[in-house]
């Protein structure tokens, strides 16, 4: 399970108009650090399901007809090698026997048998030199058709669990907790205030210079804001390190691989997510750099090319994370996901403030993180399964405490909870 707590200094609820790098959706091969162990076989007699099930998360669809084909191809060119291969070791151990049987001769031959056995060992190196020319055109081409399945089978999100509503935004309710009409009642003629209006008053973030500094839908949290986000941190880290989670401080930058591989992929039309520092290649052919869009991403990476004991599963982490990406975007990880929403009474309305998602075996294929069962069958390793979730994302959890706990005197109670976490641990936050 990877848990992550989201801080993101660089928006506030509004989708951030920033311009990212721009991404097409075009069909090429995204670099990995490990290679990527994918069923070719599965996706080949399922290919007509996963394309519709690409079009109904609206990515652009592989063609099943090609991936069969290639994948056909890929079997032959495969047996192919297979007979030459073994073609090229039936001639390497005939001309060692015959060599050897030669040598062993006590007496002279004759000039006819020599010529023969000559001939027969210059017929044996033509024959070897031929295969050996077929094998190497052969793995050619087998490398080839892999790094065209490869470019397709990347490209296919998840499957969806057949619960899951289907729809341009399928949103089934499961849950309301509390009565959110009555937080924050009316009183005469007070009515509450979204936390932007609230901040004149309080003063808890610095829209105008930040907007300076870097552009619009960016803030400065200071004072309470700061200590409210710091406080929400400790808070959310000390929940799950008491529930058996290992605490972890992520790196902010990542390979855009990695965040391949963990599913952040443009849906059709759709920009890329990430904010990419750099293209360049390094040493061992990866491509690019990127900030993290969640710490979900580095914590995958943390396992990433491991055999891990079944006895050590399940592995619980948290992690904090700034969340440096765009809001639009597909997850195509995602078997299954549930959000969590705090109602807003500022804006009249309900903002997410954490999801968590069943990601199956596709992070794990794709970053090749295996177990090793403690009992094995037939498979000595497995594939893990990921479990995702946001314990919270900070600044819209900020923006519901303001909102739903302010008074009619224009101050903001400070939830228990929390007070212990804030310099002075103060209860409420007044002008």
């Amino acid at each position: 399970m990877l848990h992550s707590i989201s801080s993101s200094p660089r928006r506030l609820l509004q989708q951030c108009r920033h311009q990212a790098v721009r991404h097409s959706s075009s069909l090429q091969r995204p670099d990995y650090i490990v290679k990527p162990r994918l069923d070719y076989g599965y996706i080949a007699d399922h290919a007509d399901e996963l394309a519709n099930n690409m079009r109904s998360r609206n990515y652009d669809p592989i063609d099943p007809t090609d991936f069969q084909r290639l994948h056909q191809q890929r079997k032959d060119l495969y047996q192919q090698l297979l007979v030459l291969r073994s073609q090229r070791n039936t001639l390497s151990k005939a001309a060692a026997a015959h060599q050897k049987q030669h040598l062993k001769k006590a007496s002279p031959v004759s000039s006819t048998a020599a010529a023969l056995a000559s001939s027969t060992r210059d017929r044996s190196i033509q024959q070897a030199q031929s295969i050996k020319a077929d094998i190497k055109r052969h793995e050619q081409e087998l490398e080839l058709v892999e790094s065209q399945l490869l470019t397709q089978a990347l490209l296919i999100p998840n499957t969806i669990h057949p619960n899951v509503p289907r729809g341009e935004d399928p949103v089934v309710v499961k849950k309301v907790q509390g009565d959110h009409h009555g937080l924050s009642p009316d009183t005469g003629d007070w009515k509450p205030l979204d936390h932007v209006a609230l901040n004149d008053r309080l003063k808890f973030m610095d829209l105008q210079q930040a907007s300076r500094v870097t552009g619009s839908s960016f803030y400065y949290l200071q004072g309470i804001g700061a200590y409210l986000e710091l406080a929400l941190i400790q808070y959310a880290m000390d929940k799950a390190v008491q529930r058996g989670y290992l605490g972890i401080l992520t790196p902010d930058i990542v390979r855009t691989s990695l965040a391949n591989a963990c599913g952040f992929q443009p849906r059709r039309g759709e920009s890329q997510q990430m904010y990419k520092i750099n293209d360049t290649t390094d040493d061992n052919g990866d491509t690019g750099l990127c900030l993290t869009g969640t710490a979900e991403i580095p914590l995958a990476g943390k396992y990433m090319d491991q055999i891990i004991p079944q006895v050590d599963l399940p592995l619980r982490c948290v992690g904090f994370g700034h969340s440096f990406r765009m809001e639009a975007g597909g997850r195509a990880s995602a078997y299954r996901k549930y959000d969590i929403e705090a109602w807003l009474p500022g804006r009249k309305t309900w903002g997410e403030i954490s999801s968590t998602s069943n990601c199956t075996d596709y992070q794990a294929r794709r970053l090749s993180i295996r177990y090793r069962p403690t009992h094995p069958t037939q498979d000595n390793t497995l594939f893990c399964h990921t479990l995702n979730g946001t314990a919270m994302a900070v600044p819209r959890v900020i923006i519901a405490i303001l909102e739903s706990f302010q008074r009619p005197d224009g101050s903001v109670e400070i939830p228990k909870v929390l007070q212990k976490w804030i310099p002075g641990q103060p209860t409420v936050i007044s002008v």
